[in-house]
């Protein structure tokens, strides 16, 4: 018996009869547990499961959906278990029309109340009033201690004339912030749930960046979400830019081309 899955049943007052790991957390253990009564539940480890719970109920009161958050504590997540037996290739349009939910959500501000991690990478996210400076700042610079010089100056380069690059004040949307297609639960055609959030207020734009960090969305999930902004292509790779380097920094350096490639998309 896992100390985690053990966590778990006592969070729900109940006797664990089952515990099952499961795969694709590679930052946070998962387990799935079922209880005497029959009940069964997801248990997460991970950074900060308080401030996960947190995000994981912001997607649910934005209108999309999320697994219901049923304890939690310093040390787990438990959450329900959702239906999750097909893909996400078969539910593109379903996710653009979830995705222009989410993001009709806005905050007064750029950040997010707490800071996150994936696993030992820190997520900054303290508030600014302006989009140029968040995503400076809060994103871009916070690498430069963590990767080699020749990257770090490009980096320092490229932050330094966001400000003709990005919008100044786009809908300050709220963002899953970690949406790959791993991340997005399917089942029958349709979007399940929303999971592994990273929230924080930002322009929707960066969702889809990380959504086609390794594929592309279909036609159905552009048609569905509604139309761009102007110059949507030219900011794709600085927003892209921001996930390459969190998975060079987790990874290591097979990671860095790609990080090459999102500074020379961009002209850094």
């Amino acid at each position: 018996m896992s100390v985690l899955a053990a966590t778990g049943a006592a969070l729900l007052g109940g006797r664990l009869v089952e515990t099952r790991p499961l795969g694709g957390g590679d930052l946070s253990e998962i387990v799935r547990i079922r209880l005497a009564d029959g009940r069964t539940a997801l248990v997460k480890s991970g950074p900060a499961p308080r401030t996960e719970a947190s995000m994981l109920q912001a997607i649910a009161a934005a209108g999309a959906p999320a697994p219901a958050v049923l304890a939690v504590s310093d040390a787990a997540l438990v959450i329900e278990v959702l239906p999750a037996g097909g893909g996400v290739e078969q539910a593109w349009g379903d996710l653009g029309r979830l995705l222009a939910r989410l993001h009709a959500t806005t905050g007064a501000r750029y950040g997010w109340p707490e800071d996150y991690a994936f696993g030992p990478v820190a997520i900054v996210n303290a508030f600014a009033d302006d989009w140029p400076t968040f995503w400076g700042e809060r994103r871009l610079l916070v690498n430069v201690p963590h990767v080699p010089a020749a990257l770090a100056h490009r980096i320092e380069s490229l932050a330094a004339d966001l400000k003709n690059r990005l919008p100044a004040h786009p809908p300050a949307s709220l963002l899953h912030g970690d949406l790959w297609t791993g991340n997005v639960l399917a089942d029958g055609g349709r979007i399940t749930g929303l999971i592994d959030p990273a929230c924080y207020h930002g322009h929707g734009e960066v969702d889809i960046a990380m959504l086609s960090l390794f594929g592309r969305p279909s036609r159905a999930f552009f048609d569905a979400y509604g139309d761009l902004a102007p110059g949507h292509d030219e900011r794709l790779a600085i927003y892209s830019l921001w996930p390459a380097l969190v998975h060079l920094r987790l990874f290591g350096a097979g990671y860095r081309s790609m990080v090459e490639r999102f500074l020379t998309t961009a002209g850094a």
